[in-house]
């Protein structure tokens, strides 16, 4: 037996069950150790007892038979805690498994225990008031990335192969692009995100954080498929991971743009993704076009309809949480408790319009759309938010007046908006033009988000020993195609399957 857990892909640790090599039991002890060892603060909580008895009952013929899982802890697992990541939720319990959960039981997993997330998956960083700071397995000076951070951390660190995560905003990809890992999200709606379906705000995919393109295929033959109580889940075509790389792609139309339209990029990385795509034009016989990419940026209206969500899930508990959530978090449901109204909810939802129509638009020049996934490599592991911008949330930390202040501010502007409905609007306009970088949070992965498009971040190289992740964005229900695209720049130029210095 090996002391250190699994240093292959989920799919290769099945394999070694199924070949006798290695046991489920063992491979969870090996892997309960490295996360007592880790200092990445990757868990939010364990569940070691069910963990062994899943493990010494586990059927290795299953697709994940005796994988030890872990599971972000934004997503509900029966018996374990759902804080959302939020101390204003921290004894809250789950009284049931998600449908996505439900399905991977059936597939074999043993679950460990939840990764951390960023405070209700609002912010692409690694820092919690409930979980303190998660670390990237590549630089422990540096952020994983979110709202999957403690997911990928996790699966590049070493500890277990592979992890659950979810995108709403690129809460996969972005992490993935950070940590070096396939991050897919899929056409939304193809995994169900039952029993109890939340809607709003129609941009949230859930899938997972893997090593290998056939972990992620194969994951999705078990987590896709149409679910009685989602909506707007897809119907399962089935046949992920047998029909990788079995799709003629040659000639396929390609626009690459590091920017998707202007975000600023690291020149860097964005000299990383423009080698990475070249490789994989030429390797597949692409036929690259160019096009102008015009994608509105996601303004604050939109974020703030993202917020009233959390608002009604806060109910009385708000204002007297306030001082539990992160400071980033506080602010943005203050923002929307006084600034959100019609004029502004018309606002986000004509971004909304705009930003499809622009995408389709481009998919009718184009099959590919190749971006980076991230402005630049991860920054710094402590910050609240991405941005290197000073905000008002950076002056505003430990001042008690300066907070009231605030607050004085904002409850002035929707009294006034009763008789000026146009003043919560500007006083959004006035933050945007002061702080740009805080619409680039995410700007180069929202897009897919808002239409419904598949992405996937590939590992395309590094910058200074830190990974860079290259985007693409697909037609929507092209997911197999971007798995092919995945594939080949992992046979052609394979990437770490663990961080340098990884217990492996």
């Amino acid at each position: 037996m090996s002391d250190a857990p699994w240093s292959g892909d989920a799919c290769s640790l099945v394999d070694a069950f199924r070949a006798g090599q290695r046991s489920p039991t063992e491979e969870l002890e090996a892997t309960i150790a490295a996360i007592e060892s880790s200092a990445l603060n990757a868990f939010a909580h364990l569940d070691l007892d069910a963990a062994r008895s899943a493990a010494a009952h586990a059927d290795p013929s299953l697709p994940f038979g005796g994988v030890p899982f872990a599971i972000k802890e934004l997503e509900r697992v029966k018996g374990w805690p759902y804080t959302e990541a939020s101390l204003v939720f921290a004894d809250r319990v789950s009284d049931y498994d998600s449908t996505m959960v439900q399905r991977l039981r059936r597939a074999g997993i043993v679950p460990v225990g939840s990764t951390t997330a960023s405070e209700f998956g609002g912010l692409n960083v690694s820092v919690t008031r409930i979980n303190g700071v998660t670390r990237n397995a590549w630089d422990p000076s540096r952020s994983a990335g979110g709202s999957s951070g403690g997911s990928a951390t996790a699966v590049v660190g070493g500890v277990v192969t592979i992890a659950t995560g979810g995108d709403g905003g690129g809460s996969i990809r972005i992490p993935a692009g950070y940590c070096g890992l396939v991050g897919m999200k899929g056409t939304y709606g193809r995994i169900p995100r039952g029993p109890h379906t939340s809607l709003n705000p129609h941009t949230i995919a859930l899938g997972c954080l893997a090593r290998s393109v056939r972990d992620a295929a194969r994951f999705y033959d078990v987590a896709a498929g149409y679910d009685t109580r989602d909506p707007t889940s897809l119907p399962s075509v089935g046949g992920w991971e047998s029909s990788l790389g079995t799709h003629d792609l040659r000639g396929s139309r390609v626009i690459v743009d590091p920017t998707l339209g202007g975000v600023g990029i690291d020149p860097a990385a964005r000299a990383v993704v423009v080698d990475a795509a070249a490789a994989l034009v030429d390797d597949l016989g692409l036929r690259r076009v160019e096009v102008p990419v015009e994608i509105p940026r996601m303004g604050g209206e939109w974020m703030m309809g993202n917020v009233a969500s959390l608002y009604g899930e806060l109910g009385d508990r708000w204002p007297g949480c306030a001082a539990e959530m992160t400071d980033e978090m506080r602010v943005a449901v203050q923002l929307s408790e006084n600034l959100y109204n019609m004029r502004v909810a018309a606002a986000g939802e004509m971004i909304r319009r705009r930003a499809n129509e622009a995408m389709a638009s481009l998919f009718d020049e184009a099959d590919f759309v190749i971006t980076s996934s991230n402005p630049g490599p991860a920054f710094e592991a402590e910050a609240g938010m991405s941005s290197d911008d000073k905000t008002f949330i950076d002056y505003a930390r430990g001042s008690r007046w300066v907070q009231r202040g605030f607050s004085g501010v904002l409850k002035a502007a929707r009294a006034v908006s009763g008789v000026a409905p146009r003043t919560p609007q500007r006083l959004l306009d006035m933050g945007t033009r002061g702080s740009p970088a805080l619409l680039e949070m995410g700007a180069l992965t929202m897009p897919a988000n808002l239409t419904g498009n598949p992405a996937v971040s590939i590992p395309a190289g590094d910058v200074g020993g830190l990974p860079i992740g290259m985007q693409v964005i697909g037609r929507h229900h092209a997911d197999a195609h971007l798995f092919d695209l995945a594939l080949q720049v992992e046979r052609e130029r394979p990437w770490p399957l663990v961080a340098p210095g990884a217990p492996v």
